[in-house]
This record gives structure tokens, sequence and C-alpha cells, in this order.
């Protein structure tokens, strides 16, 4: 079943809510896993930078390393080459100043939903009260503050992802990382979601760097569209999404969006034969 949504508050209702910023620069970064024979380079020679507020969407074929250099912003993959840098500031390690939110739901299954997302806000070293005011306000964010002492497993996967969207969130990340969010949901739901997350986007604010293998999300979401190589993995294209916001499915027949649908199908479509050719070579 397809839950309707609340209207979300403004970041002027959130209580507290910091000045964002977010600009991520991406300086030459190679990534290489492994040793001898069994070494992999996952992402070579990469720079780009993404400006404080703007949503980013990377696109390209399976295994290209999208997930790689999303997760080097993240904290979680240390460059071998090359550094990324938060708002001037080399990342070593995961904070929370990036929120991350995965394809698989990765929700606390012993806790409520309300629980979930005061997690964070509790290790930050928040009270309680705060924690569960902050828990409150992102619950009515995402349109579900008549499910806080829901469990996870009570939840359809569209709800449990907007958990895991306002759990992100309740630490006011300066930015918030996507690797396939939406991926395991039907296409109903999946549209629903990206509705949601631009409105959620549009009043937090916050910057946006969001993996997706499907080019209708990407155009649908970004304000850039960035396309990788096959592996070893680099930036290939870097298209700008000049499509009028707020955006509603029907924007899918605009003529700018069939262009940049084409432009990112042909680079794909590139990078993949000669991928498969390499394989069979």
């Amino acid at each position: 079943m397809v839950e309707a949504l609340a209207r979300s508050p403004t970041c002027g209702d959130v209580p507290n809510a910091p000045a964002l910023s977010g600009t991520v620069d991406i300086e030459n970064v190679s990534v290489v896993f492994g040793e001898g024979d069994k070494q992999h380079q996952a992402v070579t020679q990469t720079s780009l930078t993404i400006k404080a507020g703007e949503f980013v969407c990377i696109l390209g074929p399976s295994g290209c390393g999208k997930s790689t250099l999303l997760n080097t912003v993240a904290g979680y993959v240390q460059p071998t080459v090359g550094q990324v840098l938060l708002d001037g500031v080399k990342v070593v390690k995961p904070g929370p100043d990036r929120g991350m939110v995965f394809q698989q739901y990765s929700l606390l299954p012993w806790k409520t939903v309300s629980e979930n997302i005061a997690f964070g806000p509790r290790m930050a070293g928040k009270s309680r009260d705060e924690s569960s005011a902050l828990a409150n306000t992102f619950l009515a964010l995402v349109g579900l503050s008549k499910f806080s002492d829901r469990y996870p497993a009570e939840l359809s996967g569209g709800m449990q992802q907007r958990v895991g969207i306002a759990r992100a969130l309740a630490n006011y990340p300066s930015v918030l990382l996507m690797d396939e969010p939406f991926g395991a949901l039907d296409s109903q739901t999946r549209l629903m979601m990206q509705e949601n997350l631009l409105s959620i986007w549009t009043e937090f604010g916050t910057t946006v760097l969001f993996v997706t293998h499907d080019v209708d999300e990407a155009i649908f979401l970004a304000d850039r569209v960035l396309v990788m190589s096959a592996s070893p993995g680099q930036i290939i294209g870097d298209l700008e999404i000049p499509l009028q916001r707020p955006r509603a499915p029907e924007i899918s027949a605009d003529p700018v969006y069939i262009e940049k649908r084409t432009q990112c199908l042909s680079l794909i479509r590139k990078e993949s034969l000669r991928a498969f050719e390499e394989q069979n070579s």
C-alpha cells in the first residue's frame, strides 16, 4: 500500500537548526583494493567539486566504482591517492557531518521508529528530551508522526526508508549521502519517495550526493548528473540538468529531460559495451 505523505515542515520549523554548509572537493582520488594478483583499481584520478546545497547524482555501469567514490566522502574508504575535503577539511573517517542512507534500511529492529531517529543525537551527547524532540521533528518532516511507537518490522519498505532519511538528517549533516536508497522499492513507491526526497531537500537545504543506476531517477532528482566510466571508474560526463523546480513526474515529457536522458544513456551504453568487450577479449 502507498502511504499518503504529510507536508514537510520548513527548516524554520526545526529547533536550533545550524546553518548548513556542505561543499565537497574530491581531488585526484584513486582507490585500489587488494594486493598483488588480487589488486583491483575501483576509482582512478577523479576530481570534482559539489557546491553547498547542490543535489548531485552519480550514474554509471555496474561495478564502475560509484559506491566506492561515495564511501570516500563518507569516510568509510580512504583514497589510495588524493583526498576528499568537506568545507576545506580533509575527510579521514565517518562523522555526523555526513548522513548516510543505504539501499537496505539498516534500522535497529529492537528500537521503535522514534528511538531509531533519536539514536544519533543521543550518541552526539544530546539529552533524552532533546533527542526525543528531534525525533518528533524529523518524523513530521517525513510524514510519519503517527508511527513513532512502531517497530521497523511493522512498516512498509518505503516507510522504513523514510525513517532512514529522518535518522540521517537528525544530526543536521552538511552532506546527505545516498547509495541507491530506493532500489529495493516498487516503481510506484519509488516515485513517491523521489518526490518526498525533493520536498525534504528543498526545505532542509543540505547537499545531496546520490548514487543510482536509474537514468530517469537521476535526471528527475538532480541539479547535476555525473556519469562514470566502466571500471576503473572516473567521471566522463558532468551534465547540468536545467529543469525547473519543483518537479513533477510529467517533467519527463520536457524536451530538456529527453535530451539529457539520451545523453546519459549514450554514455552508459558506450562504457557498458567497452567493459563487456574487455571482459570477453
